[in-house]
């Protein structure tokens, strides 16, 4: 954040990708995984783990295509459609 006088933050601008429709139904498939994962019991808040979907489909929550990985390891790749798939 510039600290220059007179700046104002524009937060509109900063969260235009956050709210756009698409963006918002991928996060909340996300996040409907994570619960399901921390109600069987597979990952919790605090083992450091996320939830992957192994087909890349974040709206494909079934608990076949799901599976906890380290973050490290998750966050390893970049993020396109066949995002660390054979």
């Amino acid at each position: 954040m510039p600290s220059s006088p007179g700046y104002k933050r524009n937060y509109k601008q900063e969260n235009a990708y956050k709210s756009k429709p698409e963006q918002i139904k991928k996060r909340v498939d996300r996040n409907a995984a994570r619960r399901k994962m921390e109600a069987a019991g597979k990952v919790s808040k605090q083992d450091g783990k996320d939830v992957d979907h192994k087909n890349g489909k974040t709206s494909d929550n079934k608990m076949s295509n799901l599976r906890a990985i380290p973050k490290s390891k998750n966050r390893s790749y970049p993020r396109t459609k066949t995002a660390g798939k054979k």
